[in-house]
């Protein structure tokens, strides 16, 4: 009788599908892959456009001096995860002489330094552009829209100094303003920071970030009947 008992007893725990079936894993869930950069030209207010260069089309803005970031030139940023890159061409301003380039009077050594901030006034970082002006060849481009010879202004852009500076993530817009001006001539040095005078010029102003993603709905909740 006992051997009767453990041959249905060893059926039955055969015959238990807990036992005679193998457990399958669950395969590793992939990380999904990362969110591919953008890049584009940001919406900007310039409070001083210089206007567009003949030859080169691009569109420079002059920065002004100040301390108000509200005043400033104003970049805004897209909603972006992790910090974005914001990339542009810092410039000198130049006021043009033909009578002097002929002279070889035009000499000018120019220092520029602005600082690019926050909405709340913290400044995330510097940026200085440095050269000399000698003959025509000195200037990026002739700036159309003046009553010079041509149609262009008296005023261009001098020297180039390409700006690469990170913007923390959760940051909405930024402002570029001028801090000082140094302008070295035969007839002397001066220094200008006076609050509303142009310091510097920007062109090819472009932001490369990742997009944040979208936010989560709301979850509803539950209504009782």
């Amino acid at each position: 009788m006992p051997r009767v008992l453990l041959l249905i007893a060893s059926l039955a725990i055969a015959a238990a599908p807990g036992f005679s079936q193998t457990r399958k894993t669950a395969p590793a869930r992939r990380a999904p892959a990362p969110v591919a950069m953008t890049k584009v030209e940001p919406d900007m207010a310039c409070p001083a456009p210089l206007g567009t260069g003949v030859r080169t089309k691009l569109v420079f803005c002059e920065v002004l001096a100040g301390r108000d970031p509200a005043g400033g030139l104003l970049i805004r940023l897209p909603p972006h995860k992790g910090p974005a890159v914001l990339t542009f061409d810092l410039h000198n301003l130049h006021l043009y002489s033909e009578e002097l380039v002929k002279a070889r009077r035009a000499y000018a050594r120019y220092t520029a330094t602005i600082g690019v901030l926050t909405m709340d006034n913290t400044l995330l970082s510097r940026a200085v552009v440095h050269n000399e002006f000698r003959t025509a060849t000195d200037l990026i481009d002739r700036v159309g829209g003046g009553a010079g010879p041509g149609g262009v202004k008296a005023v261009a852009p001098t020297g180039v100094e390409t700006v690469v500076m990170a913007i923390p993530e959760g940051e909405e817009r930024v402002s570029m303003l001028g801090e000082k001006l140094t302008v070295e001539t035969r007839e002397g040095t001066a220094t200008y920071q006076q609050p509303g005078r142009p310091i510097a010029v920007v062109s090819n102003v472009i932001l490369e970030y990742r997009p944040a993603p979208p936010p989560k709905p709301a979850r509803r909740g539950r209504t009782g009947r």
